[in-house]
């Protein structure tokens, strides 16, 4: 039996100022199931975010998360953890890894009220579960690595009743080594926690890696379909106008070279 739709999209077209951003965009995003968006600079996943988050209100269409709309009256965005492009923020600002993380909770505390100890509790196992030793749990966030900083971003995310999981661009910035570090650590929360995964990258070899399903975008669904089939589309080649990595480094890397992510 199929897994319920956490995500659906039928016949969406978003237009900004006149310019069709989105045309006709079908998706369906299967109970736990890791979806990667991919597509050239201007694609318009920013915007298919935006939708999915009822940020943005198509011109036509649905959209349906957890099966209601996602700006209309009980909607499900309680059950969302998002994860923007990577934040500025001041550095020397005095909160702890664990503190960000608490900010996570909000949705569960509410606004005005101190948080329990089961609030405090829930942060500090947050953070352990995505790797964080108890001397970095304390830590000054900007005293931090990039990686990490984005690894607490992440458990923001995830602090609450989070069960489908929107990424964008998370490891813009990030080193190799924090890029496959990050990867690892969303796959293992995919497994244990049976979250919903979508995520929108460049990084096409890593997502290769960790990926059930992958569509490329360009205003519309160019191609849809596993890694495999994506990447050994030509229509991959006629959205980017050239293939975005060499097809067989690509394949190789991202199916049987990053398997230990």
């Amino acid at each position: 039996m199929n897994s319920p739709a956490v995500v659906s999209l039928e016949e969406v077209c978003v237009s900004i100022r006149g310019v069709r951003i989105l045309d006709h965009i079908s998706l369906n995003v299967p109970e736990g199931s890791f979806l990667a968006v991919i597509g050239p600079n201007g694609a318009g996943k920013t915007t298919l975010v935006r939708v999915i988050l009822g940020l943005v209100r198509p011109h036509s269409g649905t959209v349906r998360l957890f099966g209601r709309p996602p700006s209309g009256p009980h909607n499900q965005k309680h059950l969302v953890g998002y994860l923007p492009q990577r934040q500025h923020f001041d550095p020397g600002f005095p909160v702890s890894a664990h503190d960000v993380v608490m900010m996570g909770r909000v949705g569960c505390i509410g606004l005005c009220r101190y948080p329990s100890r089961a609030d405090k509790e829930a942060a500090t196992a947050t953070l352990r579960r995505i790797g964080f030793r108890d001397e970095l749990i304390t830590k000054p966030i900007g005293e931090l690595s990039g990686g990490q900083q984005q690894l607490v971003f992440l458990g923001r995310a995830l602090c609450s009743h989070t069960r489908l999981l929107i990424l964008d661009e998370p490891t813009n910035g990030l080193d190799l080594v924090a890029q496959r570090t990050f990867y690892r650590v969303v796959r293992e929360l995919q497994r244990d926690l049976g979250l919903t995964i979508l995520v929108v990258s460049h990084d096409i070899s890593a997502l290769a890696a960790c990926a059930d399903r992958m569509i490329c975008l360009k205003g519309r669904v160019y191609v849809e379909g596993t890694t495999r089939e994506v990447l050994s589309s030509p229509r991959l080649a006629e959205a980017y106008g050239t293939y975005p990595y060499p097809l067989n480094v690509t394949l190789r890397e991202g199916i049987d070279g990053f398997s230990g992510l």
